[in-house]
């Protein structure tokens, strides 16, 4: 069960118009399960994507950054994203890039467009080969499907070991006209903030220039998908994509629009539903864990400090122990390679128990409150450097028995 995160609702996930939905059972691990997705994107369409910076990308990721980068330069616009979970499709060699390549073809057959128009997508084992054939011979049925008010089966057709779907939908209004942003993501282990997540998709119907939505993706990712991680390994196949479908009125061709502020507000607001989504689903995961550190140098040493905090086994052992072993904090604080930081000036908090005060346990401590703290499904660390005025917050969860079974289980 998710950590205070219901599931959504199908009727309250809202269609976004110029982009339409099908999904397919294509028995590519298991069978019985909705496991192949299309997103079929009107000819107004724009895409910006993010992707995973781990050098064994998988097979997918390199068409799909490969065919993006031809739209930059000048190429026919992106008309679909093709997904499939049950197999990453990474670690495949040229194998791999030869089935991505053919899914793409076989998809673009059906649309009436050019394989470099399709964005290939993929989650599940590394290491094994796709099954191509299977996939491909569900696309019929996922083409037959295309319709626009599918969200919640598109949900359910690119989980993993998630224990249910992650989608959300907004609707704003922006200089007098109104936009609708829906988006879903996945992931619940192999969560590491290294551009994007594991996959994550949002759509809404403005419409966006190129360079702007590019650059608005890289803005909302560093926000959102940027500041979670699970387990701290970075997967193979982390992707977050962004499509402007320019169905509705507002416009926007340059940052420097009156309403790009107000576009990028929403949009982020919805990545990071969607990242702390993948968070309170996390493997095995009890508790929420919210990691922020003020009063830093420099934005980057505060997250340097949180990630160490929330990378830390000992400290999120403890966390699903419900121990408060806070001395595991400042241990993980101390090693995280600020090195001229003055740990005398160090102040940690539980939510609202001052727990370390200049750098020693804070005499009016007691470990009944920490422990009391302990025992919410939803904690704060905040840690104070006394050092400038940068900030950054993460978002982590528990390591619990249950992520140990479910990792040693995962293919079986």
């Amino acid at each position: 069960m998710a950590v205070n995160s219901p599931k959504p609702v199908a009727a309250d996930l809202k269609a976004v118009a110029g982009i339409e939905i099908g999904v397919a059972e294509a028995g590519i691990k298991k069978p019985n399960r909705k496991d192949l997705l299309v997103l079929k994107l009107a000819p107004t369409a724009t895409v910006a994507g993010v992707f995973t910076l781990n050098r064994f990308c998988a097979a997918p990721v390199q068409i799909s950054k490969a065919n993006l980068a031809a739209v930059t330069a000048g190429a026919a616009p992106i008309r679909a994203l093709l997904v499939n979970t049950g197999n990453a499709n990474a670690g495949t060699g040229e194998s791999g890039l030869a089935d991505a390549q053919a899914s793409c073809a076989a998809l673009a057959e059906l649309l009436g467009c050019t394989p470099q128009q399709i964005l290939p997508f993929s989650t599940g084992v590394i290491l094994e080969p796709l099954p191509v054939q299977r996939l491909v011979a569900g696309l019929p049925q996922a083409v037959a499907a295309l319709t626009s008010d599918n969200w919640f089966s598109a949900a359910e057709a690119i989980m993993t070991t998630d224990t249910q779907p992650k989608a959300g939908s907004r609707t704003v209004t922006i200089g007098g006209h109104a936009v609708t942003l829906t988006g879903i993501s996945k992931g619940a282990g192999m969560i590491k903030p290294n551009m994007a997540t594991m996959l994550g998709f949002l759509a809404f119907d403005a419409t966006v220039a190129q360079p702007v939505l590019d650059q608005l993706v890289k803005q909302a990712a560093d926000k959102s998908f940027n500041c979670i991680t699970i387990d701290g390994d970075t997967s193979t196949n982390d992707s977050f994509m962004l499509v402007a479908t320019g169905a509705g009125s507002l416009v926007i061709d340059s940052i420097d629009s009156p309403h790009y502020a107000e576009l990028a507000a929403a949009v982020t607001e919805l990545s990071t539903f969607l990242a702390q989504a993948i968070v309170r689903d996390g493997e095995g995961a009890t508790k929420f864990m919210t990691v922020t550190v003020e009063d830093g140098r420099t934005v980057e040493e505060c997250r340097k400090i949180a990630y160490s905090i929330a990378h830390s086994p000992l400290v999120k052992t403890a966390f699903f122990a419900s121990d408060p072993n806070l001395g595991r904090i400042l241990a993980a604080i101390g090693y995280a390679g600020v090195d001229d930081l003055d740990v005398g000036q160090l102040n940690l908090y539980l939510d609202d128990v001052w727990v370390a005060k200049n750098g020693g346990r804070n005499p009016d401590y007691q470990e009944q409150d920490g422990q009391r703290v302990m025992q919410q499904s939803e904690i704060t660390i905040r840690v104070k450097l006394a050092r400038g005025d940068a900030t950054a917050t993460l978002w982590t969860c528990d390591l619990s028995h249950d992520y140990v079974s479910i990792n040693a289980d995962y293919r079986s």
